[in-house]
């Protein structure tokens, strides 16, 4: 019997859940921590309980047919985000719907930073995904400059 009650206490908490909110994500970027809109991104996001989450591998910047890297650090930044979103796509899903990226950049400096961001506000419009930035010495590839993955939510 008490069994049957936490079940059944568990199912209307869950039910009352996914009941609230189910159609938008919530990007909140609190006064208590610095505004980074102007670099395309969001501190946080909530998600609502009642959908599922699409997660987007590490793209990098070839398109399919050649694989061979651009030295041109924009070029690369450009087809990355392109793959990017033609993983969203496969998943009826598009940027709007991201609340996670992970950016890696070899050999990052503020020119490279410049760059990702005037080519990721192009994409993301003013629907910033939360983010984290990571240089790094090397990625996966010789010639391969960026990568990014992607985690987006869709209601159901």
């Amino acid at each position: 019997m008490k069994h049957l009650t936490l079940l059944i206490a568990t199912f209307i908490f869950t039910s009352c859940v996914a009941q609230q909110n189910t159609t938008n994500l919530k990007r909140k970027n609190p006064k208590s921590l610095y505004n980074p809109t102007q670099y395309g991104f969001t501190q946080t996001i909530n998600a609502p309980a009642n959908g599922e989450y699409i997660f987007v591998s590490g793209q990098l910047g070839t398109n399919e047919e050649l694989h061979e890297f651009s030295k041109d650090f924009r070029t690369q930044v450009k087809l990355t985000l392109q793959n990017v979103i033609h993983g969203l796509k496969a998943n009826k899903v598009n940027t709007k719907d991201v609340v996670k990226i992970t950016v890696l950049i070899k050999d990052h400096s503020n020119k490279r930073l410049k760059i990702w961001t005037e080519e990721m506000l192009k994409v993301w419009g003013n629907k910033y995904p939360t983010s984290t930035l990571i240089p790094v010495p090397r990625l996966a590839l010789d010639g391969m400059l960026i990568e990014v993955d992607a985690i987006a939510y869709k209601t159901k």
